[in-house]
């Protein structure tokens, strides 16, 4: 995935990603979009604050760079409790997270990133905790074997995965509170990016917002760093303003077309239609002709696509949608020969340049 990572659609945030913390709101009434995940939460948080006990564990799902983490910390905040966080991946035994649980203060918040990934032996040892507050230790081995029970004070569980299926059952009931979370409109990425500019201290026009917002595939951390990458385009480029020409400018040089897609995407469709007639073409065979891994196109490529409109998925494998064909520049099916006066977003630029 780290192909993935480097790009700057990718919602995936990059290991060397660094972003001020002053972008993380810290209080709900600062989180811009998800408004019934917020109006459910508040109710929730305020009355297990008026009970004084430890708010329902919650499970947080939806595609990368929504918000999940944020919200983890907001849930801490709001109920003016300490947050340990850690990832699925992180937690390698038992001991690990009996570690982690054992310190715990009451009514603490221990936020797992990527929970779908725990290994089976941790998770086994999760359930008890969770619904009786307890550990079950086993000590020793064979016949002499005994199993030790230490309580834990109450905690809240948050738990955020972009892939809820690979949860088990057992899991996932004991979460008392599921959410999913929503791509973003364009109209909530433009307060988002409006109220970044202020602590990036860059000035940027309210039709500038829209037009970052309109090509940020509904996505906070997409939107951010677009943003980042245009101060730098403003401060060389212009007068260190960025307006919604500036803005254009900048995309088309990032290869950020109108609706949001990058080369990688182009060379995607392009691929299904030029070579496969459109489809249907089996996901392995379009991972091999693309150098792509097939986790990468399913989870990265294929959602914003499937969203737009421009990839459909069948039993027989992926095909391209006339509008596909129509935002990159062919004629659909049955329509006539491909019409060479229509130039992708790329081949513009080019021209622009060449000029």
């Amino acid at each position: 995935m780290k192909q993935d990572e480097d790009r700057i659609l990718s919602p995936q945030a990059s290991d060397d990603e660094v972003l001020p913390p002053e972008l993380r709101p810290r209080r709900l009434d600062e989180f811009v979009g998800q408004e019934s995940v917020k109006e459910r939460l508040n109710i929730y948080i305020q009355a297990a604050r008026q009970r004084g006990d430890a708010l329902d564990h919650v499970l947080l799902y939806g595609p990368p760079g929504l918000g999940k983490t944020t919200l983890a910390h907001i849930i801490a905040n709001e109920l003016d409790v300490g947050v340990r966080i850690t990832s699925g991946p992180a937690i390698e035994r038992p001991g690990d997270l009996a570690a982690l649980l054992t310190n715990m203060s009451p009514r603490d918040v221990l936020f797992i990133d990527e929970i779908h990934r725990l290994h089976r032996s941790v998770e086994e040892i999760l359930y008890p905790a969770m619904e009786d507050f307890a550990l079950d230790i086993i000590i020793g081995k064979g016949p002499s074997a005994r199993s030790l029970r230490l309580d834990l004070s109450p905690f809240t569980l948050v738990g955020a995965t972009t892939r809820i299926g690979p949860l088990t059952s057992p899991l996932r009931d004991r979460f008392g509170v599921v959410m999913r979370l929503e791509y973003y409109q364009p109209d909530e990425l433009a307060q988002i990016l409006l109220r970044a500019s202020d602590i990036l201290e860059v000035e940027v026009d309210e039709p500038a917002a829209a037009e970052i917002a309109r090509r940020s595939r509904g996505t906070p951390r997409v939107a951010n760093r677009l943003l980042k990458r245009l101060r730098d385009y403003a401060q060389v480029r212009a007068d260190g303003r960025v307006t919604e020409d500036v803005a254009r400018r900048g995309l088309a040089m990032l290869e950020v077309d109108d609706k949001g897609l990058d080369k990688n995407d182009h060379r995607l469709l392009r691929t299904i239609i030029e070579k496969y007639d459109g489809g249907p073409v089996g996901l392995e065979t379009l991972c091999a002709a693309i150098s792509e891994e097939n986790q990468t196109v399913e989870d990265v490529y294929e959602p914003f696509l499937i969203q737009k409109g421009l990839l459909q998925r069948t039993p027989r494998g992926r095909v391209a949608t006339p509008a596909s064909y129509e935002h990159l520049g062919f004629t659909a099916p049955g329509q006539g020969g491909e019409d060479d006066s229509q130039l992708s977003l790329f081949e513009q630029k080019e021209a622009e340049n060449g000029e």
